[in-house]
């Protein structure tokens, strides 16, 4: 057998969804990177309690889709185990066209939020393109293993972090929410505010509700 891989480049496009509209009124941008299993015109639910005249989210769509059982729904994924420099790579461009598209104004007010598998691709964005924001909202997720302290040396010394978490989080033991606590502890020393609650791997609400007052 004489196989090879092979590598192309092509062009592609993709779909992102966006709740309310931005205008000079417009508070806080949020830009939301949903879990596994999810599109992100459903994750925006959770963002529908917030003023509408003061936040505009925005919610990038994870570019794998597929049926899960047993009844089919769609959903989707970021990133596998399997080449997963060049799946990033594709996510960073893709990322990069949204920024352009919305033309976010650079005095926003921007919190940066990952849930579950979300987290990861929004701390490399982060770490890539030194994108600044004010508050940085990791929530069920892992803080990929090649990240750096320095990698985040860039950001603002009044950026916010918050690694929120379920204490019956059926993805993360003790041992884990231990080692995960300890990593954004090494990346973001004191600035890291550690909000657990009470429930298993879901989004918490009130939380996200609570992020802006």
């Amino acid at each position: 057998m004489n196989s090879h891989e092979k590598e192309i480049t092509y062009k592609t496009s993709n779909s992102y969804s966006t709740l309310n509209t931005f205008t000079k009124r417009t508070k806080t941008v949020w830009f939301v990177c949903h879990g596994m299993g999810y599109l992100s015109r459903y994750f925006l639910r959770y963002f529908k309690d917030l003023n509408p005249e003061e936040n505009y989210i925005i919610a990038p769509q994870a570019p794998s889709k597929y049926y899960i059982q047993p009844k089919m729904h769609v959903g989707a994924n970021w990133l596998t185990r399997d080449n997963t420099k060049a799946g990033m790579d594709n996510i960073l461009n893709y990322f990069d066209a949204i920024f352009e598209t919305e033309t976010i104004p650079n005095d926003a007010n921007l919190i940066v939020f990952g849930y579950s598998q979300g987290v990861s691709v929004a701390m490399r964005y982060m770490a890539k393109r030194k994108l600044q924001c004010s508050q940085l909202v990791l929530h069920s997720g892992g803080i990929p293993k090649e990240l750096t302290a320095e990698d985040f040396e860039y950001i603002s010394k009044d950026t916010k972090v918050k690694l929120i978490y379920g204490t019956e989080d059926e993805y993360l033991d003790e041992a884990r929410i231990e080692q995960e606590s300890t990593r954004a502890k090494e990346l973001f020393g004191e600035r890291v505010t550690i909000l657990p609650f009470e429930g298993k791997h879901v989004v918490n609400v009130n939380y996200i509700n609570a992020l802006i007052k």
